[in-house]
Protein backbone atom coordinates (compact mmCIF):
# COMPACT_ATOMS: atom_id res chain seq x y z
CA UNK A 1 0.00 0.00 0.00
CA UNK A 2 2.34 2.67 -1.26
CA UNK A 3 2.99 4.83 -4.27
CA UNK A 4 5.10 3.41 -7.07
CA UNK A 5 8.50 5.08 -7.20
CA UNK A 6 9.50 6.53 -10.58
CA UNK A 7 12.87 7.60 -11.92
CA UNK A 8 13.02 9.88 -14.97
CA UNK A 9 15.63 10.09 -17.71
CA UNK A 10 15.45 13.36 -19.65
CA UNK A 11 12.65 15.87 -19.24
CA UNK A 12 14.54 18.62 -17.42
CA UNK A 13 14.43 22.39 -17.82
CA UNK A 14 12.84 23.62 -21.08
CA UNK A 15 11.75 20.09 -22.07
CA UNK A 16 8.08 19.99 -23.10
CA UNK A 17 7.30 16.30 -22.78
CA UNK A 18 8.95 15.71 -19.39
CA UNK A 19 6.48 17.98 -17.63
CA UNK A 20 3.59 16.24 -19.41
CA UNK A 21 4.78 12.87 -18.13
CA UNK A 22 5.13 14.14 -14.58
CA UNK A 23 1.66 15.66 -14.58
CA UNK A 24 0.15 12.49 -16.02
CA UNK A 25 1.99 10.20 -13.62
CA UNK A 26 0.93 12.32 -10.65
CA UNK A 27 -2.75 12.69 -11.55
CA UNK A 28 -4.10 9.61 -9.76
CA UNK A 29 -1.79 9.63 -6.75
CA UNK A 30 -0.38 6.21 -7.63
CA UNK A 31 3.14 7.35 -8.56
CA UNK A 32 5.81 9.63 -7.11
CA UNK A 33 8.95 10.96 -8.76
CA UNK A 34 11.84 9.72 -6.60
CA UNK A 35 14.95 10.40 -8.66
CA UNK A 36 16.11 11.65 -12.03
CA UNK A 37 18.88 12.09 -14.57
CA UNK A 38 17.01 14.95 -16.18
CA UNK A 39 19.47 16.18 -18.79
CA UNK A 40 22.56 15.06 -20.68
CA UNK A 41 24.17 18.34 -19.55
CA UNK A 42 25.24 17.78 -15.90
CA UNK A 43 24.60 21.34 -14.73
CA UNK A 44 21.08 21.36 -16.18
CA UNK A 45 20.41 17.88 -14.79
CA UNK A 46 21.19 19.05 -11.25
CA UNK A 47 19.35 22.35 -11.57
CA UNK A 48 16.30 20.52 -12.96
CA UNK A 49 16.38 18.13 -10.01
CA UNK A 50 16.44 21.13 -7.67
CA UNK A 51 13.43 22.58 -9.50
CA UNK A 52 11.52 19.39 -8.67
CA UNK A 53 12.78 19.20 -5.07
CA UNK A 54 14.52 15.87 -5.58
CA UNK A 55 17.00 14.97 -2.84
CA UNK A 56 20.61 15.68 -3.75
CA UNK A 57 21.54 12.03 -3.19
CA UNK A 58 19.11 10.97 -5.91
CA UNK A 59 19.82 13.72 -8.41
CA UNK A 60 21.99 12.17 -11.10
CA UNK A 61 23.98 13.60 -13.99
CA UNK A 62 23.62 10.60 -16.33
CA UNK A 63 21.35 7.60 -16.67
CA UNK A 64 24.11 5.01 -16.12
CA UNK A 65 24.88 6.49 -12.73
CA UNK A 66 21.19 6.57 -11.84
CA UNK A 67 20.41 3.00 -12.80
CA UNK A 68 23.43 1.52 -11.02
CA UNK A 69 22.89 3.59 -7.87
CA UNK A 70 19.16 2.90 -7.68
CA UNK A 71 19.63 -0.82 -8.20
CA UNK A 72 21.99 -0.87 -5.21
CA UNK A 73 19.43 0.70 -2.85
CA UNK A 74 17.25 -1.41 -0.53
CA UNK A 75 14.05 -2.72 -2.10
CA UNK A 76 11.89 -0.46 0.06
CA UNK A 77 13.73 2.63 -1.21
CA UNK A 78 14.76 2.11 -4.81
CA UNK A 79 12.55 2.99 -7.74
CA UNK A 80 10.07 0.57 -9.31
CA UNK A 81 10.27 1.84 -12.87
CA UNK A 82 12.02 4.31 -15.14
CA UNK A 83 10.39 6.77 -17.53
CA UNK A 84 12.45 7.73 -20.60
CA UNK A 85 11.58 11.05 -22.25
CA UNK A 86 14.69 11.70 -24.35
CA UNK A 87 14.77 12.17 -28.16
CA UNK A 88 14.48 9.03 -30.33
CA UNK A 89 18.19 8.32 -30.65
CA UNK A 90 18.60 8.23 -26.86
CA UNK A 91 15.81 5.73 -26.08
CA UNK A 92 17.39 2.33 -26.59
CA UNK A 93 20.48 2.38 -24.37
CA UNK A 94 18.77 3.55 -21.15
CA UNK A 95 15.74 1.30 -21.78
CA UNK A 96 17.92 -1.76 -22.28
CA UNK A 97 20.04 -0.97 -19.22
CA UNK A 98 16.93 -0.39 -17.11
CA UNK A 99 15.53 -3.78 -18.08
CA UNK A 100 18.88 -5.47 -17.47
CA UNK A 101 18.91 -4.04 -13.93
CA UNK A 102 15.35 -5.20 -13.24
CA UNK A 103 13.40 -1.98 -13.70
CA UNK A 104 10.10 -1.71 -15.55
CA UNK A 105 10.05 0.96 -18.26
CA UNK A 106 7.75 3.69 -19.57
CA UNK A 107 9.05 5.15 -22.81
CA UNK A 108 8.15 7.81 -25.35
CA UNK A 109 7.33 6.91 -28.94
CA UNK A 110 8.71 5.96 -31.35
CA UNK A 111 10.20 3.35 -29.05
CA UNK A 112 13.70 3.32 -30.54
CA UNK A 113 15.86 4.78 -33.29
CA UNK A 114 15.64 1.64 -35.46
CA UNK A 115 13.62 -1.53 -35.91
CA UNK A 116 16.64 -3.62 -34.94
CA UNK A 117 16.82 -1.85 -31.57
CA UNK A 118 13.08 -2.32 -31.06
CA UNK A 119 13.39 -6.08 -31.58
CA UNK A 120 16.23 -6.27 -29.06
CA UNK A 121 14.07 -4.49 -26.47
CA UNK A 122 11.20 -6.83 -27.24
CA UNK A 123 13.44 -9.84 -26.66
CA UNK A 124 14.70 -8.40 -23.38
CA UNK A 125 11.14 -7.79 -22.17
CA UNK A 126 10.27 -11.40 -22.98
CA UNK A 127 13.39 -12.65 -21.18
CA UNK A 128 12.85 -10.60 -18.03
CA UNK A 129 9.06 -10.63 -17.73
CA UNK A 130 9.18 -6.90 -17.00
CA UNK A 131 6.62 -4.40 -18.27
CA UNK A 132 7.38 -1.84 -20.98
CA UNK A 133 4.70 0.79 -21.51
CA UNK A 134 4.79 2.90 -24.68
CA UNK A 135 3.08 6.28 -24.41
CA UNK A 136 0.93 6.36 -27.54
CA UNK A 137 -1.18 9.07 -25.94
CA UNK A 138 -4.21 9.02 -28.19
CA UNK A 139 -5.15 5.46 -27.26
CA UNK A 140 -5.80 6.83 -23.75
CA UNK A 141 -8.87 8.86 -24.71
CA UNK A 142 -12.15 7.33 -23.42
CA UNK A 143 -13.99 7.70 -26.73
CA UNK A 144 -11.14 6.07 -28.64
CA UNK A 145 -11.60 3.13 -26.30
CA UNK A 146 -15.35 3.26 -26.92
CA UNK A 147 -14.76 3.05 -30.68
CA UNK A 148 -12.48 0.06 -30.15
CA UNK A 149 -15.05 -1.70 -27.98
CA UNK A 150 -17.85 -1.14 -30.50
CA UNK A 151 -15.79 -2.57 -33.33
CA UNK A 152 -14.63 -5.48 -31.17
CA UNK A 153 -18.28 -6.25 -30.30
CA UNK A 154 -19.17 -6.33 -34.01
CA UNK A 155 -21.58 -3.40 -33.83
CA UNK A 156 -20.25 -1.90 -37.06
CA UNK A 157 -19.90 -5.24 -38.81
CA UNK A 158 -16.78 -6.15 -40.75
CA UNK A 159 -14.46 -3.16 -41.09
CA UNK A 160 -14.03 -2.14 -44.72
CA UNK A 161 -12.40 1.29 -44.83
CA UNK A 162 -10.11 3.31 -42.56
CA UNK A 163 -9.17 6.97 -43.02
CA UNK A 164 -6.70 8.47 -40.55
CA UNK A 165 -5.00 11.83 -40.85
CA UNK A 166 -2.61 13.83 -38.72
CA UNK A 167 -1.95 17.32 -40.12
CA UNK A 168 0.26 19.80 -38.28
CA UNK A 169 1.60 23.16 -39.42
CA UNK A 170 4.44 23.84 -37.00
CA UNK A 171 7.20 22.97 -39.51
CA UNK A 172 5.78 25.10 -42.32
CA UNK A 173 8.96 27.20 -42.19
CA UNK A 174 12.59 26.18 -41.79
CA UNK A 175 12.30 26.62 -38.03
CA UNK A 176 15.10 24.16 -37.30
CA UNK A 177 17.47 26.84 -38.63
CA UNK A 178 15.80 29.54 -36.53
CA UNK A 179 16.61 28.30 -33.04
CA UNK A 180 13.69 25.89 -32.54
CA UNK A 181 15.28 23.05 -30.56
CA UNK A 182 12.26 20.75 -30.93
CA UNK A 183 12.37 21.16 -34.70
CA UNK A 184 16.15 20.78 -34.84
CA UNK A 185 16.35 17.22 -33.53
CA UNK A 186 13.17 16.05 -35.23
CA UNK A 187 14.53 17.04 -38.65
CA UNK A 188 18.01 15.63 -38.05
CA UNK A 189 18.33 12.03 -39.35
CA UNK A 190 21.09 11.28 -36.84
CA UNK A 191 18.61 11.94 -34.01
CA UNK A 192 15.16 11.33 -35.52
CA UNK A 193 15.76 8.19 -37.57
CA UNK A 194 14.70 7.27 -41.10
CA UNK A 195 11.67 9.56 -41.26
CA UNK A 196 10.69 12.78 -39.56
CA UNK A 197 6.98 13.02 -40.35
CA UNK A 198 6.23 9.30 -40.06
CA UNK A 199 8.41 8.82 -37.00
CA UNK A 200 6.95 11.77 -35.16
CA UNK A 201 3.24 11.69 -36.05
CA UNK A 202 2.67 8.99 -38.70
CA UNK A 203 3.33 6.31 -36.10
CA UNK A 204 0.56 7.81 -33.94
CA UNK A 205 -1.88 7.58 -36.85
CA UNK A 206 -0.89 4.03 -37.74
CA UNK A 207 -1.12 2.91 -34.11
CA UNK A 208 -4.55 4.47 -33.72
CA UNK A 209 -5.84 2.62 -36.81
CA UNK A 210 -4.53 -0.73 -35.59
CA UNK A 211 -5.52 -0.13 -31.96
CA UNK A 212 -9.16 0.76 -32.61
CA UNK A 213 -9.78 -1.95 -35.22
CA UNK A 214 -7.49 -4.68 -33.81
CA UNK A 215 -6.41 -5.18 -37.43
CA UNK A 216 -2.84 -5.33 -38.69
CA UNK A 217 -1.37 -3.50 -41.68
CA UNK A 218 -0.17 -6.02 -44.28
CA UNK A 219 0.78 -3.86 -47.29
CA UNK A 220 1.64 -0.22 -47.94
CA UNK A 221 1.92 2.10 -50.92
CA UNK A 222 3.67 5.24 -49.72
CA UNK A 223 5.03 8.59 -50.83
CA UNK A 224 7.18 10.81 -48.62
CA UNK A 225 7.85 14.44 -49.50
CA UNK A 226 10.13 17.24 -48.36
CA UNK A 227 8.10 20.39 -48.93
CA UNK A 228 10.08 23.13 -47.18
CA UNK A 229 13.13 24.14 -49.20
CA UNK A 230 16.38 23.53 -47.35
CA UNK A 231 15.05 20.77 -45.10
CA UNK A 232 16.98 17.50 -45.22
CA UNK A 233 14.19 15.17 -44.04
CA UNK A 234 10.61 14.46 -45.09
CA UNK A 235 7.89 16.70 -43.64
CA UNK A 236 4.86 15.32 -45.48
CA UNK A 237 3.57 11.94 -46.58
CA UNK A 238 0.66 9.76 -47.59
CA UNK A 239 0.20 5.99 -47.39
CA UNK A 240 -2.36 3.64 -48.89
CA UNK A 241 -2.91 0.69 -46.56
CA UNK A 242 -4.15 -2.88 -46.72
CA UNK A 243 -5.22 -4.70 -43.55
CA UNK A 244 -5.30 -8.37 -42.64
CA UNK A 245 -9.09 -8.68 -42.96
CA UNK A 246 -9.12 -7.20 -46.47
CA UNK A 247 -9.98 -3.66 -45.37
CA UNK A 248 -8.39 -0.73 -47.23
CA UNK A 249 -7.07 2.44 -45.67
CA UNK A 250 -5.56 5.86 -46.22
CA UNK A 251 -3.08 7.53 -43.86
CA UNK A 252 -1.99 11.15 -44.28
CA UNK A 253 0.62 12.84 -42.08
CA UNK A 254 1.98 16.32 -42.64
CA UNK A 255 3.97 18.81 -40.60
CA UNK A 256 3.53 21.54 -43.21
CA UNK A 257 -0.27 21.85 -43.18
CA UNK A 258 -0.06 25.57 -42.50
CA UNK A 259 -2.33 26.75 -39.72
CA UNK A 260 -3.12 23.29 -38.35
CA UNK A 261 -2.28 22.39 -34.76
CA UNK A 262 -2.61 18.68 -33.90
CA UNK A 263 -5.62 17.85 -36.02
CA UNK A 264 -5.59 14.07 -35.60
CA UNK A 265 -8.77 12.50 -37.00
CA UNK A 266 -9.88 8.95 -37.74
CA UNK A 267 -12.91 7.54 -39.58
CA UNK A 268 -13.66 3.83 -39.73
CA UNK A 269 -16.46 2.26 -41.76
CA UNK A 270 -17.93 -1.22 -41.46
CA UNK A 271 -20.81 -3.05 -43.09
CA UNK A 272 -23.39 -1.66 -40.63
CA UNK A 273 -22.03 1.79 -39.81
CA UNK A 274 -19.04 3.99 -39.19
CA UNK A 275 -17.35 6.02 -36.45
CA UNK A 276 -15.59 9.37 -36.49
CA UNK A 277 -13.30 10.78 -33.80
CA UNK A 278 -11.03 13.82 -33.79
CA UNK A 279 -8.66 15.05 -31.12
CA UNK A 280 -9.94 18.63 -31.28
CA UNK A 281 -13.24 17.32 -29.85
CA UNK A 282 -12.05 14.27 -27.91
CA UNK A 283 -15.11 13.78 -25.68
CA UNK A 284 -17.30 13.10 -28.72
CA UNK A 285 -17.64 9.95 -30.80
CA UNK A 286 -19.86 10.23 -33.88
CA UNK A 287 -21.51 6.97 -34.92
CA UNK A 288 -23.13 6.78 -38.36
CA UNK A 289 -25.54 3.94 -39.04
CA UNK A 290 -26.68 2.40 -42.32
CA UNK A 291 -30.42 2.66 -41.64
CA UNK A 292 -30.64 4.77 -38.47
CA UNK A 293 -30.01 8.40 -37.52
CA UNK A 294 -26.47 9.46 -36.69
CA UNK A 295 -25.65 8.99 -33.02
CA UNK A 296 -23.43 11.20 -30.84
CA UNK A 297 -21.80 9.55 -27.82
CA UNK A 298 -20.15 11.68 -25.17
CA UNK A 299 -17.58 10.89 -22.49
CA UNK A 300 -18.88 11.48 -18.97
CA UNK A 301 -22.48 10.77 -20.00
CA UNK A 302 -24.25 8.01 -21.98
CA UNK A 303 -23.01 5.52 -19.41
CA UNK A 304 -25.75 3.15 -20.47
CA UNK A 305 -24.19 3.11 -23.93
CA UNK A 306 -20.47 3.21 -23.16
CA UNK A 307 -18.22 0.20 -22.66
CA UNK A 308 -16.40 -0.57 -19.41
CA UNK A 309 -13.15 0.35 -21.16
CA UNK A 310 -14.48 3.83 -21.89
CA UNK A 311 -15.99 4.42 -18.46
CA UNK A 312 -12.86 3.10 -16.72
CA UNK A 313 -10.99 5.97 -18.38
CA UNK A 314 -13.57 8.74 -17.85
CA UNK A 315 -12.63 11.09 -15.02
CA UNK A 316 -15.25 13.85 -14.84
CA UNK A 317 -19.02 14.25 -15.26
CA UNK A 318 -20.38 15.24 -18.64
CA UNK A 319 -19.63 18.76 -19.78
CA UNK A 320 -16.19 18.90 -18.18
CA UNK A 321 -13.61 18.56 -20.96
CA UNK A 322 -10.99 15.87 -20.66
CA UNK A 323 -8.03 16.23 -22.95
CA UNK A 324 -4.43 15.39 -23.69
CA UNK A 325 -3.14 15.30 -20.10
CA UNK A 326 -6.01 13.07 -18.98
CA UNK A 327 -5.42 10.68 -21.88
CA UNK A 328 -1.74 10.55 -20.96
CA UNK A 329 -2.70 9.96 -17.33
CA UNK A 330 -4.97 7.06 -18.34
CA UNK A 331 -1.96 5.28 -19.83
CA UNK A 332 0.06 5.88 -16.66
CA UNK A 333 -2.82 4.78 -14.42
CA UNK A 334 -3.42 1.54 -16.32
CA UNK A 335 0.31 0.82 -16.30
CA UNK A 336 0.51 1.56 -12.56
CA UNK A 337 -2.52 -0.59 -11.74
CA UNK A 338 -1.07 -3.46 -13.78
CA UNK A 339 2.34 -3.10 -12.14
CA UNK A 340 0.76 -3.03 -8.66
CA UNK A 341 -1.10 -6.24 -9.48
CA UNK A 342 2.13 -7.82 -10.68
CA UNK A 343 3.96 -6.81 -7.49
CA UNK A 344 1.12 -8.22 -5.36
CA UNK A 345 0.70 -11.42 -7.42
CA UNK A 346 -2.84 -10.49 -8.49
CA UNK A 347 -4.27 -10.91 -11.98
CA UNK A 348 -5.06 -7.46 -13.42
CA UNK A 349 -8.43 -6.68 -14.98
CA UNK A 350 -8.55 -6.38 -18.76
CA UNK A 351 -9.29 -2.66 -18.44
CA UNK A 352 -6.00 -2.22 -16.56
CA UNK A 353 -4.02 -4.04 -19.25
CA UNK A 354 -5.29 -1.64 -21.90
CA UNK A 355 -2.10 0.33 -22.64
CA UNK A 356 0.49 0.14 -25.45
CA UNK A 357 3.44 -2.20 -24.88
CA UNK A 358 6.66 -3.29 -26.54
CA UNK A 359 4.74 -5.10 -29.29
CA UNK A 360 3.19 -1.82 -30.46
CA UNK A 361 6.67 -0.29 -30.25
CA UNK A 362 8.05 -2.87 -32.66
CA UNK A 363 5.17 -2.38 -35.08
CA UNK A 364 5.66 1.38 -34.94
CA UNK A 365 9.30 1.07 -35.95
CA UNK A 366 8.34 -1.44 -38.64
CA UNK A 367 5.78 1.04 -39.97
CA UNK A 368 8.49 3.68 -40.40
CA UNK A 369 10.81 1.22 -42.17
CA UNK A 370 8.08 -0.05 -44.48
CA UNK A 371 6.83 3.41 -45.44
CA UNK A 372 10.37 4.62 -46.22
CA UNK A 373 11.07 1.50 -48.27
CA UNK A 374 7.79 1.81 -50.15
CA UNK A 375 8.40 5.47 -50.90
CA UNK A 376 11.78 4.60 -52.41
CA UNK A 377 10.46 1.60 -54.33
CA UNK A 378 9.23 1.62 -57.91
CA UNK A 379 6.53 -0.91 -56.95
CA UNK A 380 2.97 0.23 -56.34
CA UNK A 381 2.55 -2.01 -53.26
CA UNK A 382 5.13 -3.48 -50.88
CA UNK A 383 4.48 -6.09 -48.20
CA UNK A 384 4.61 -4.94 -44.57
CA UNK A 385 7.58 -6.67 -42.95
CA UNK A 386 8.32 -6.79 -39.22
Amino acid sequence: MRKLRMGMIGGGRNAFIGAIHRLAANMDGLIELSCGALSSIPEIALLSAQDLFLPESRSYTNYEEMIVAEAALPSDVRIDFITIVTPNFAHFAPAMMALEYGFHVVIEKPMTFSLEEAKLLQQKVLETGLILCLTHTYSGYPMVKQAKAMINDGKLGKVRKIWVEYPQGWLSTLSEKEGNAQAAWRTDPSKSGKSSVMGDIGTHAAHLAEYITALKITDVCAELNTIVEGRIMDDDGAVLLKFDNGAKGVLIASQVATGEENALKIRIYGEKGGIEWLQHEPNTLIVKWLNEPTQILRAGTNYGYLSSFATHNCRTPGGHPEGYIEAFANIYRNFALTLNCKLEGIKPALEMLDFPTVEEGVRGMAFIDNVVASSKSDKKWTSFKV
